[in-house]
């Protein structure tokens, strides 16, 4: 599967922004997709996580309430909407795609098999 992230960029404290992932493949239903993060000198970080089939969403804590994952299954899409936005936001944020996931391993990054190129997002205060 190809992962193509997009719609970083440099961005005002408090404001907001939708991240999208592009992939390729004839069928995700029996896929999880997911957000990471990784910030400069640290390791990457989970934020959300969707299964294909049935729209079943995870969160990481610190991102509940400010964060929004989704998918459209028609033009294998998903989506990561980010709100009042925070310098502590920045990172690379890189989507994920695997078929070995359940619901407690969809936070674990070594579950997934394939990853985009990440989008650097920075939030200036």
């Amino acid at each position: 599967v190809q992962l193509q992230a997009s719609g970083g960029g440099l961005m005002q404290a408090g404001g907001s922004l939708r991240l999208s992932c592009a992939a390729s493949a004839r069928s995700f239903n029996s896929y999880y997709t997911a957000w990471f993060r990784q910030a400069p000198g640290k390791e990457r970080e989970f934020v959300a996580a969707i299964k294909w089939s049935g729209g079943t969403t995870v969160y990481a804590d610190s991102m509940k309430g400010r964060s929004t994952i989704s998918r459209d299954i028609a033009k294998n899409t998903m989506y990561l909407q980010l709100d009042r936005l925070k310098p502590g936001d920045t990172a690379v944020y890189y989507c994920a795609a695997g078929t070995r996931i359940i619901l407690s391993n969809s936070r674990n990054p070594e579950a997934y098999q394939d990853w985009g190129q990440g989008t650097l997002v920075t939030v200036s205060s």
